[in-house]
């Protein structure tokens, strides 16, 4: 069954990447590729799943995902933190923001699918 996915990414090329590795496994995809359009984005998607990048243009992943948290209509949606500046301790910080899951850029497909997978069940 189809899941509803919303992708927060500004790197084009990793936003394609997501994009056709999820839409190959069947899910409904919302990308999004500026973060000062998620919350009202996640709103009226009503994602399964949210897959957000940490390093952002305007705002920060990490306030993204406390905001999403805070949210009553969101809150219970998983979060898959995606970055390519991981340094140590970032993982803890990305998970006690709130996020579920945490994969490392350059992504590794089958983890990521295996990642999203989990999450959504």
């Amino acid at each position: 069954m189809a899941k509803r996915i919303l992708i927060v990414e500004d790197n084009e090329l990793n936003l394609k990447l997501f994009c056709d590795l999820l839409r190959a496994h069947g899910h409904d995809i919302r990308p999004v590729g500026d973060g000062r359009e998620v919350l009202h984005e996640a709103r009226d998607f009503a994602p399964d799943l949210i897959i957000m990048d940490i390093h952002l243009p305007h705002v920060s992943g990490l306030d993204l995902i406390i905001a999403l948290k805070a949210d009553a209509a969101l809150r219970a949606t998983p979060i898959m933190a995606v970055t390519a500046y991981a340094g140590k301790g970032d993982e803890d910080r990305i998970r006690a923001a709130g996020a579920e899951a945490y994969v490392s850029k350059p992504i590794s497909v089958l983890k990521f699918i295996e990642t999203v997978n989990s999450l959504i069940g």
